[in-house]
Order: structure tokens, then sequence, then C-alpha cells
């Protein structure tokens, strides 16, 4: 009942396992997860080399990680990898609501046009992980290496040394910085001694990949107590290779174990689908926690992804928001070492993404009360909250299937608030990301927005700013420069004739003016390079 995996990679001795002193690299990410090798890629893009450490040799065992946002696509695109996972993936923006068998209601995530990305895609986490080993290996600066299992660290004031276990025996590795990718089971978490603070919910929950034949379109479909499964709560997903993902609640009382076997999970599917036609690739059975590490940063030490923060599945938050760490961490490693920037500047890191983790176990813990909930009162509130989305709006607002994942607004010391004299009206305020919107480039070809900032600091000016940019900032000059095909971009970004947008390098607004001068555009730009206070 599980598929086994479906691409596996061959250890290979390197030249630091011969060295007598350990080799001095100036970053090490450890785990080659989807966060690790986002990470990995980002950093060689901006011409950091990497040291990319997993203790396994394989990728493929269950789908895992499903649905991907359009966020996390956006950066994926600026990766090099999005198109792969959009050719592989199944593409969809709607979701419907079930209890028993009534639809309450149906929800599209992205309604208006002109986007380059979709709102989701699926995409089975092997899949995803292997276009990125792909990319990997078309890029120079990345030394990744399988069957790498660290077993010791000494985090060091000016640098992390790791004891690494292979197949010839220990070595000594020695980085500047050191990046803890490694998961819900971290390893370097435990080294460092530090515990999670959060909640664990006692529901478990079967999770299983099945490959079948069904007359449903490609949406999310979640429901309360259906009649094929009475009482508790059910979630289907369309994937790729004709497979489906199915989530059913089991329960705080079930026995992991036993709901595993065949003899417990085929009657589940049967009476979901109504036939016997199907085959099971993937069968686990979790319960979840919605917790985090107090900090991100730890001296040279940094942790990202599911070794930071766990999120219960329910929206879709672990690996968007995991590889959004990755995101806001590249540029800021990037900068610190070529020595553009103070080190001080990775601890905004740790201030903006442990925000964003917050934010994230909020929905998430929300999800997770109103679809199981633990208290009579509980159950008034969703029964009362679902007869009301019946018939009206507020009432659908009040059901929560799980919150789906968005891209957090920074409230960061790295930005530089509106002018008090600037009307903005909406738009996109410093802290956001920035939206994606249809236009034509220098050359005149058809391209998007983001791909034209890519993951550089740019200004975005509307007309000519009348004066030239600070050192290290590029400008794309809405009107002269740049066509605004639909409108789109003026009226996504709240902006005028005139005015000017700061998009850092992970395409967050830094700061923005109705009538930009050169002096306040160099100290926000100074500002969101870490030049000033960030704790």
């Amino acid at each position: 009942m599980s598929r086994r995996a479906l691409y596996q990679f061959g250890y290979r001795r390197t030249r630091d396992q011969d060295s007598a002193e350990p080799a001095r690299h100036r970053v090490a990410v450890v785990g080659a997860g989807p966060v690790g090798l986002a990470l990995a890629v980002d950093l060689a893009q901006r011409g950091v080399e990497v040291v990319l450490l997993d203790d396994a040799d394989r990728i493929g065992e269950g789908s895992r990680g499903l649905c991907y946002a359009k966020r996390t696509l956006e950066i994926l695109d600026r990766l090099g990898v999005a198109q792969a996972c959009l050719d592989k993936g199944v593409v969809w923006k709607l979701g419907k609501v079930f209890q028993g068998e009534d639809l309450i209601y149906a929800f599209d995530l992205l309604p208006e046009p002109g986007h380059c990305m979709p709102a989701f895609v699926n995409l089975q986490q092997y899949y995803l992980e292997h276009a990125l080993v792909e990319r990997v290996s078309a890029l120079p600066g990345i030394d990744l290496r399988w069957r790498n299992r660290v077993t010791g660290l000494d985090n060091r004031p000016d640098g992390v040394v790791l004891e690494v276990e292979t197949p010839d025996g220990p070595y000594a590795l020695r980085a500047d910085w050191v990046v803890a990718a490694d998961g819900a089971r971290s390893t370097l978490r435990d080294l460092a001694g530090l515990d999670f603070v959060g909640e664990v919910f006692e529901d478990r929950f079967l999770i299983a990949d099945v490959t079948m034949e069904i007359d449903f379109p490609p949406e999310r479909r979640f429901w309360f107590d259906p009649p094929f499964h009475a009482g508790r709560s059910a979630l289907l997903h369309k994937q790729p290779d004709g497979m489906w993902r199915v989530d059913l609640q089991l329960g705080p009382q079930a026995d992991p174990e036993a709901e595993k076997r065949p003899e417990r999970v085929i009657p589940r599917i049967e009476a979901m689908i109504g036939h016997d036609r199907f085959s099971v690739d993937w069968v686990s059975v979790y319960s979840f926690q919605c917790r985090r590490i107090a900090r991100f940063v730890h001296g040279r030490l940094i942790f990202a992804g599911d070794a930071a923060h766990q999120v219960s599945p329910f929206g879709a938050r672990g690996a968007n928001s995991g590889i959004q760490d990755a995101e806001n961490l590249a540029w800021k490693l990037a900068r610190v070492l070529e020595g553009t920037s103070p080190a001080s500047l990775i601890d905004s890191y740790d201030r903006e993404r442990s925000a964003a983790a917050d934010e994230n176990i909020g929905h998430s813990t929300r999800s997770t009360d109103f679809i199981a909930p633990r208290s009579a009162q509980e159950v008034r509130f969703r029964d009362a909250a679902l007869a009301l989305a019946r018939s009206t709006e507020f009432g659908r607002r009040m059901v929560n299937s799980g919150r789906l994942s968005l891209p957090s607004v920074y409230d960061s010391p790295l930005s530089t608030p509106d002018a008090p004299d600037d009307d903005w009206q909406g738009g996109c305020p410093p802290g956001a990301s920035l939206p994606d919107a249809p236009v034509r480039g220098p050359d005149g070809g058809a391209t998007w927005l983001l791909r034209l900032v890519g993951g550089e600091e740019t200004l975005i000016t509307f007309g000519d700013p009348g004066f030239d940019p600070p050192d290290g900032v590029r400008v794309l000059r809405v009107g002269p420069d740049v066509v605004d095909r639909e409108g789109l971009v003026a009226t996504r970004l709240g902006a005028r004739p005139g005015a000017a947008i700061l998009v850092r390098p992970d395409q967050h607004v830094a700061a923005r003016w109705m009538r930009p001068a050169r002096d306040a555009v160099a100290r926000a730009s100074r500002r969101l390079r870490g030049h000033g206070e960030v704790a």
C-alpha cells in the first residue's frame, strides 16, 4: 500500500572527507526537502555557494505536501521550476463545502483574471522535489550531498561546525552560516536543545493517496458529517497520475497502526466513492501540532520550514510557509555574505517569519477547532455556523474548513511607512507582497510584472521619476519602458502618475510615495538593507 521511491540518488565521497581540518564553507543547508532545495537554488542564483546535506538518498515516499499556492508558485517561477509544476500538476481555484450530502457553498480563490500563476496547483511533493533537484544540478555553486547525516553541532560566534556521518565514516564541516531545513523531526533542533511551544491536537486523521477513476472536477471538496463517514469530516483533492488525496477524520481514540491496515482503509474508501475499483498507493495516520520554536535565529544557526514551525494541513500552510521562509532568508544571507548589509539583517528574518508563523498557527488552530470541536460549546457554534451558511454570506465567513494559504504582510523595521500626506487608496502597502499583472517589457514582448522585477531591489515608477536611482537600485518605469497592458499594475498598486514603489529582493514592498524624491528613496533603500534598527 505504499509507493516506493520514484527517484534515488547515489552517495559520493567529497574532498572535505579527506581534509585534516574541517573544510570552510559560506553556507550549509541541512535537509533537501522543498525548503532546503528552494533556499539552495535561491542562494546560488544570487552567487552564494551552498553545501546541501541530506541523510536520505531518495525522494518519493507518499505525496506528503500537495497544495502549492499562488505566491509559492511565483517564488518557484523566479527559481526556474514553476513551469515544471504547472505542466505536471492539477490547477484549481474552486472549493466546495458540504454538510451531509448538501452543498453549503462554493468559493473561488482567484475570481479575477490577469495573473500569471493560478490560485493553487496540486502536485505530489516528490515531483516538486525532483524539479528542484534538477534545477540544483543545472546551477553552479550547489554541492548536494546525499547520505550525509548530521550527528553533531558546535554553534560558535563566527560559524558552525557540523559533524557528519557518511557510508565512509564521519567528517567535520564548518560553515559561516548553517540553515536547518531538516523537517518536523529536525536533528539540528534537537542538537541545539530547542523545544516547540504551542498546541498538540489529539484528533487523528487518515491520509491516503488513492488511484481511481471518479467523475469529480479538479476542485477542493470538504465534507462535514458526510453520509459515507458519519459524524466526522472528509477532504478530497485531485492529484496528477489519476491519483486522489483523501483525508478522513478518525477521532482521538483511533489506533494509528490499526487504521493503516488494508482491512480498515479499503472499506472507508469504498464507502466514500461507491465502488472498489481503486488502489491505495500510500497511507498514513497522523495527529498534528500548531507550534513553533521561540526564535528562528540562534547565532549563526537559522531554522526554516517544519524545523521551525508546524501547522495542521488544513489550509495548505506547511510547505507554502516554508518556501516563503526560504525566500525571505536567501536575499538577506546573500547581502550579509557580500558585505553590503550588516549581520543584524538576519534578525529581521526571525522577526518577519516568526510573525508569519504565528499568523499561520492562529489560522490553523481556528480551523482545527472548527473541524474537530473539543467541547459542546464548540459543537454548537459549528452547527449554527453551518446552518447560517446555507443562506447567508456572514454565515459562510464563519465556516472554517481550512483558511487557505496567503502571503503575510510584514510589520517590519525594514519597511518605510507611508508619508502622512500621501493619499493612497488601498493598493499594496509596505510589507505586502507585490501583486502580479500583465505587462509589455522594455523589449516589447508580453510578460509579467513579477518576472521583470525578479529577485533584485527595484524601484517601480509611474512615469520618469526625474532623478537617478541610488546605487544598487534598479528602475522599472511604467509608461516609458514598461507598458501596463490592461491597467492592472496601477490598479493593484493603487498608484497614480508620478508615484513610485520600492520593492525588496523578495518581491515585498519596502516603501511607496505619491511624490518620490531621491533622498527618500535612498533612505528607504538603506533601511531595507538593514542599516538601521532591526530587532
